[in-house]
């Protein structure tokens, strides 16, 4: 039997239904209707045509098991010369890799002749071996350093850049120090700092490399130095300017309490254990190790590529079929805010690059908490280039895969045109993303779906980002860098089922669903048509009357713990904008502080919260962005939240009939006698038992 799509799983949907609860019968039926390709019977082959890789093996060999070939490159070369005979045949391709790690230099392109045609194409791990794609070089060649202080050098290329480096398999700190924001005035082109607040200010005169990051309420900007005359910081721009005007800015954060502000990237900065320092120009990697590291074993790896995969065709010829099973993707570095750029963080892995020209004189004081000119950039954000990024494509799965190491979000599936190699982006269906680990991230683990006005209103109907399963992932130790973004992230996907994930160690939030603050939506958002915020005044921002593609989206039996552990905003699980028919049931949220554990921000309207257990001392169980200034403007409304068991006894948002927001059969437990309904919900989410995920160590 030949499957022209995924052969994993064929009864997806009647397991489900199979299933007791009202919940599981709910999502099966949002299954049943999801347009997954069924199995298709033809002529029964003698398995797939099989290619098999080494890295030992020799290019000039004929790619059996035998006589593997070495490269990634070549395998894919032989995977298109087998491709019209398989074709003819509908005969399934697989590519064996062997144990070891396979170098790469650029990365590696998948476009439509590298997927299947009438059969299924694997890239998978020999059986119980495992292999590494790598963007990343070794470096060795560690001594102790003259400039002293306990601090290692080794060489390393001249004019190589990179924002990680992973010691021994973990990742280590850039060389930073905290700056006293009362001892700092912010100015258009820069910032002056006291001269105590910063002893090694002598030293730092003329380097280059220099940047700013701030963590705010929401956001983590970075903002590269220009020059430093003195005691004057000089900043690079256009990055400084778009960091210096929005919400939660550089300058004017939302909470000063909550507000920090790094210098980083110097030598003279390099005076904690953990930390490194690259000298790009004379080709030296400087690193100080904890106590009890022997860096003449240390396995020191700097990467030197900014993305492992491009997986993309066209809107007319998407790639297909295709699918990678057992693989490690790791090492790579995003070098966006190393750039004039920089990184004007706005939420979640999107950020504002490009001129300045709508922003006022002035505005790092006046446009601290939005302003007119920032409304008509709202639909022009940039999203972060994940280190493998999927678009123009159907049917590709990514299965019992490791993603670790990674200098930015790991995996991105369906994003803006900016954050694809290809510079095409969106119009992905069918993806699914089951049994992984992503641990060790510089960003989140999935970005899915696009922020620009093609996401939400697709101009033609094959940029729709559409039918999207992320199942059974292990999610571990992600936004190291990039504290802003959510472990997961799906914008405007027509249903994505976000089930059975296991979610912990994130600064941030543990699932966000939604984007566009009710914007996009029917009608709008009338709190953007006052005269400060004028959105709809300008006329790249239409008020549309029809809805977009985000709906139908079930987030169920996640388990998700031990995340907002930097950020005040948002919650472990956190929605924007209207989704139709979307469902937050059966998830287990605990261990988190007194943060927001469900959340239902602006525009938010038609999600049922169901059966959720939430034992955290959170500052609220639930909350939904209502707009309460804005009363009695109706913004966020027709939700439910039933059913529900919470150990906090606080909620906010207005919850009421005129709303159309109601709360019903809930459930306060404060004493952790947890009834037998909520212990099966506990007992029932995360990583199901029959899920076979990979092994890794997770620290």
């Amino acid at each position: 039997m030949h499957y022209s799509t995924f052969p994993r799983r064929p009864s997806l949907a009647k397991a489900f239904v199979r299933r007791q609860s009202a919940l599981h019968r709910s999502v099966a039926m949002l299954i049943a209707l999801i347009p997954f390709t069924l199995p298709a019977v033809v002529a029964a082959q003698d398995g797939p045509y099989r290619i098999f890789v080494s890295a030992v093996g020799d290019d000039s060999s004929a790619g059996t098991e035998a006589a593997p070939v070495r490269t990634l490159q070549k395998a894919q070369e032989l995977v298109r010369a087998r491709a019209p005979a398989a074709e003819q045949s509908t005969q399934d391709i697989e590519v064996i890799l062997a144990g070891g790690t396979y170098l790469l230099d650029q990365p590696l392109q998948f476009r439509p002749a590298d997927g299947g045609h009438g059969y299924l194409v694997t890239w998978k791990a020999k059986e119980g071996d495992h292999p590494i794609i790598s963007g990343g070089m070794t470096i060795d060649g560690w001594k102790p350093s003259a400039v002293g202080n306990g601090i290692w050098e080794a060489p390393a290329p001249a004019g190589r850049n990179s924002r990680q480096l992973w010691v021994n398999g973990q990742m280590a700190q850039m060389a930073e120090t905290e700056l006293p924001r009362d001892q700092i005035v912010f100015s258009e082109t820069g910032i002056t700092i006291e001269k105590s607040a910063l002893p090694q200010l002598t030293e730092i005169q003329g380097k280059s490399g220099l940047e700013i990051e701030g963590t705010g309420y929401f956001t983590d900007r970075f903002s590269p130095v220009q020059d430093v005359q003195n005691n004057l910081f000089i900043m690079a721009q256009p990055a400084w300017g778009n960091n210096n005007w929005g919400y939660d800015t550089l300058a004017v954060p939302l909470e000063d309490s909550h507000a920090r502000l790094y210098l980083r990237n110097a030598l003279a900065l390099l005076d904690e254990p953990n930390e490194w320092y690259l000298d790009r120009a004379a080709g030296k990697l400087y690193y100080k190790p904890a106590d009890g590291t022997d860096m003449s074993t240390a396995d020191v790896v700097l990467p030197q590529i900014d993305h492992l995969i491009s997986i993309s065709g066209t809107y007319d010829n998407p790639v297909r079929d295709l699918r990678f099973e057992g693989l490690q993707f790791s090492y790579t570095s995003w070098l966006g805010p190393s750039s004039a750029e920089g990184y004007a963080n706005q939420q979640s892995g999107s950020f504002l690059a490009g001129p300045l020209d709508a922003r006022p004189d002035g505005a790092i004081k006046t446009c601290g908490w939005g302003c007119r000119g920032f409304e008509t950039r709202r639909n022009e954000w940039s999203q972060m280039p994940a280190a493998v990024q999927v678009s123009a494509a159907e049917r590709v799965s990514f299965d019992r895969d490791i993603f670790a190491h990674l200098g930015q979000i790991a995996l991105g599936i369906g994003n803006n045109d900016d954050a694809t190699e290809s510079g095409i982006g969106l119009g992905t269906a069918n993806i699914e993303v089951s049994e992984n680990v992503f641990t060790d991230l510089a960003g989140g683990a999935i970005m899915a779906g696009g922020i620009q006005r093609e996401a939400h209103h697709p101009a033609i109907p094959a940029q729709a980002n559409r039918a999207l399963l992320i199942e059974n992932n292990r999610i571990h130790k992600v936004s190291q860098d990039y504290m802003d973004n959510g472990a997961v992230l799906v914008t405007y996907i027509d249903r994505a089922l976000i089930l059975h994930n296991d979610i912990s160690d994130a600064p941030y939030d543990g699932i966000d669903t939604g984007w566009g603050w009710g914007l996009n939506d029917p009608g709008g958002n009338p709190t953007y048509r006052t005269l400060q915020r004028g959105y709809y005044d300008f006329p790249e921002n239409l008020s549309y009357t029809t809805p977009t593609t985000l709906r139908d989206v079930v987030v169920a039996y996640n388990r998700i713990h031990d995340v907002k552990k930097h950020y005040q905003d948002g919650g472990a699980i956190y929605n924007l904008s209207a989704s139709p028919n979307s469902m937050i049931a059966e998830n287990y949220v605990y261990n988190i502080p007194a943060r927001i554990g469900l959340y239902l921000d602006e525009g938010s309207r038609y999600i049922t919260v169901r059966n959720n257990v939430v034992d955290s001392d959170t500052r609220w169980w639930l909350n939904a962005n209502t707009i309460d200034v804005a009363f009695p403007q109706r913004i966020t409304t027709d939700n439910r939240a039933v059913g529900n068991w919470h150990s906090a006894e606080i909620y906010s948002g207005q919850w009421t009939p005129y709303q159309n927001n109601l709360i019903l059969d809930d459930h306060l437990v404060t004493d952790g006698n947890w009834p037998p309904e909520a212990r099966k919900v506990m007992e029932n989410s995360g990583i199901e038992a029959d899920a076979k995920l990979p092994e890794i160590q997770l620290n």
